[in-house]
């Protein structure tokens, strides 16, 4: 049975000085653009701008949103076809409001095995596979899928894991719900994808909030034969996630930590209100550096780089950020 969203309470409102900028950037900025400056037809996506989609989100229909910010029955798949800025009528509209990458159609595979088919659609590459993090819409999270895999001149199929994120300030709560009854369906997907023979090797990028949802999926299948070999980088870019908890975890994922690149910021202002909500609690994204490297993990720390003014996230915005998940991937024979 799917959910809705629970109506803002009266108290939510009280939460919005809190919450309000900082937490907004946990959307990609509008204004933002590719720090890949080469053209579109230059990356692998660029070139086949289709991106695999598995989602427990909600459909909505055949137009958009296609996928809203309710929970869904289960997994879904579907492959998006985006167009690169200023390329088509629906692109040229699209980067008037967001300078970047625009979503053009989706197209549902219906299938008793969801997890199964977006697995095979991958067949003979590697994948990166993208977990988006707090306040996304499905659009928002499809346009920087696009975006990083153009960025890294990723060369195989690109794909997006999106949950039921409510993509707006007060939805803080809900997101966090909707992350851990993601869980299962983000696991199936994993499982699926290095259950498939004859595709490459997962490259996975989460961001945010999303981090939990891809250690959750990490953590249970990490002794599955075969599992380990299978997973390439794994890159937490601004891990909203507590450091008791993210320390935990990783102590138990053995050969993947030390794959594994954690992008922090100790001045990452939205972190620092994700921090405030959970009772002080530090969150990985601005830990001290020497508490992650004793994990066996890389660590990227971004402090004094870059233009944002919330700095949460440089992974997408600034080019010599970038270039950290493309290092990470390259480490990993991507």
């Amino acid at each position: 049975m799917s959910a809705s969203r629970p109506a803002v309470s009266r108290r939510s409102f009280l939460l919005v000085p809190l919450l309000g900028p900082a937490l907004a950037a946990c959307v990609p900025s509008e204004a933002m653009v590719s720090p890949f400056t080469g053209p579109a037809d230059a990356s692998a996506f660029g070139k086949e701008p289709q991106l695999l989609v598995a989602t427990t989100r909600k459909p909505t229909g055949d137009r958009p949103p296609y996928f809203g910010s309710d929970r869904g029955s289960g997994l879904t798949f579907a492959e998006a076809r985006l167009a690169a800025p200023g390329r088509g009528v629906a692109a040229q509209v699209s980067s008037v409001v967001s300078g970047d990458w625009a979503v053009l159609g989706v197209q549902r595979r219906n299938s008793g095995d969801a997890a199964r088919v977006f697995a095979e659609a991958a067949n003979g590459r590697d994948v990166l596979l993208y977990v988006h993090g707090y306040n996304e819409t499905f659009e928002s999270a499809a346009r920087s899928a696009g975006q990083l895999s153009h960025a890294l001149a990723f060369d195989g199929r690109t794909a997006l894991f999106t949950w039921p994120s409510g993509g707006g300030l007060l939805a803080y709560a809900y997101d966090r719900e909707s992350a851990l009854w993601s869980r299962d369906g983000f696991v199936q997907t994993l499982k699926a994808l290095v259950a498939n023979p004859i595709a490459g090797r997962v490259h996975i990028v989460a961001h945010s909030m999303g981090t939990f949802l891809a250690l959750e999926g990490l953590r249970e299948l990490r002794d599955l034969p075969g599992f380990t070999d299978r997973i390439g980088s794994v890159v937490f870019a601004s891990p909203d996630v507590d450091i008791d908890a993210f320390e935990q975890t990783v102590s138990k994922l053995g050969p993947i930590a030390r794959r594994m690149t954690v992008i922090i910021d100790p001045g990452d202002r939205a972190l620092a209100v994700s921090s405030r909500i959970a009772g002080g609690v530090a969150r990985a994204g601005a830990a001290d550096r020497e508490r992650l490297e004793g994990l066996g993990v890389r660590v990227a720390d971004t402090a004094g780089r870059g233009w944002s003014m919330l700095r949460h996230d440089l992974f997408l915005s600034d080019s010599e950020v970038t270039q950290v998940v493309r290092r990470a991937i390259d480490r990993a024979g991507g």
